[in-house]
Order: structure tokens, then C-alpha cells, then sequence
């Protein structure tokens, strides 16, 4: 059984700017189809607008608020919300005043390699 804490997860930046502590992923874990990750945004502070070719996301809010930009369509995201990011679908996230921490799962496993900008 593997079990691990979010308190030792070390903190590291991805490519598209947002600090990530991987709980399970292919670095920290035997994981072969799917990674669960922690996203911290500062206030104000955004994503670099991406895509993964291969990865479909889904971002879960746990704590703070702010935009969600998804090929185009932008909406306000709220702690309980679930958002969707398929695989190919432009995406950007852009925190509040608060500040924005959310849980990311990726299938397959996160790699930076499958990010893209424009």
C-alpha cells in the first residue's frame, strides 16, 4: 500500500507556472495511468494558458476562488467545484484576492513533457 501526506510532498514549479506538491505521480509513486497533485495560485496570480495533448485534468477547488478560461469560455470557480479539461483544450486559471489551491488529476500521469503554449 502506498500512502502519502501532502505535508511531505516537496513544492516545485510546473511548466505552466502554478506550484504543485504531487502526492501521487509518476516521480513519487508506481502510478501507470493517472496523478493526483496539489495547485497553489498566489492572489492574482495565473496559469500560463495550455494545453496537453495526451492528459484530460480535473481541477477540484479546496480552498479560495477565481477564473477558469477553457477554449474560450470562462467561468468563476468556487471551492466544491470540479472542472473538466479534456485532452487538446486550450485552459488558464487565474486566482482571486484569496489566492486559489486545488486539487489536479491527470490521466494519464502529469508530465511536463505534454504541455504546450502557444
Amino acid at each position: 500500500m502506498i500512502v502519502r501526506s501532502l505535508a511531505e510532498a516537496e513544492a516545485f514549479t510546473t511548466a505552466d507556472g502554478s506550484t504543485i506538491r504531487e502526492l501521487l505521480g509518476l516521480p513519487t509513486a508506481p502510478v501507470q495511468n493517472q496523478s493526483l497533485a496539489e495547485a497553489t495560485l498566489a492572489p492574482g496570480q495565473s496559469t500560463q494558458r495550455h494545453y496537453h495533448r495526451e492528459a484530460e485534468e480535473i481541477y477540484y477547488v479546496v480552498e479560495g476562488s477565481g477564473e477558469m478560461e477553457l477554449d474560450g469560455d470562462r467561468r468563476r470557480i468556487v471551492v466544491g467545484d470540479a472542472v473538466l479539461i479534456p485532452p487538446g483544450a486550450w485552459h488558464e486559471i487565474t486566482a482571486d484576492g484569496d489566492g486559489c489551491r486545488f486539487l489536479c488529476c491527470c490521466a494519464p500521469p502529469y508530465r511536463h513533457e505534454d504541455t504546450f503554449f502557444a
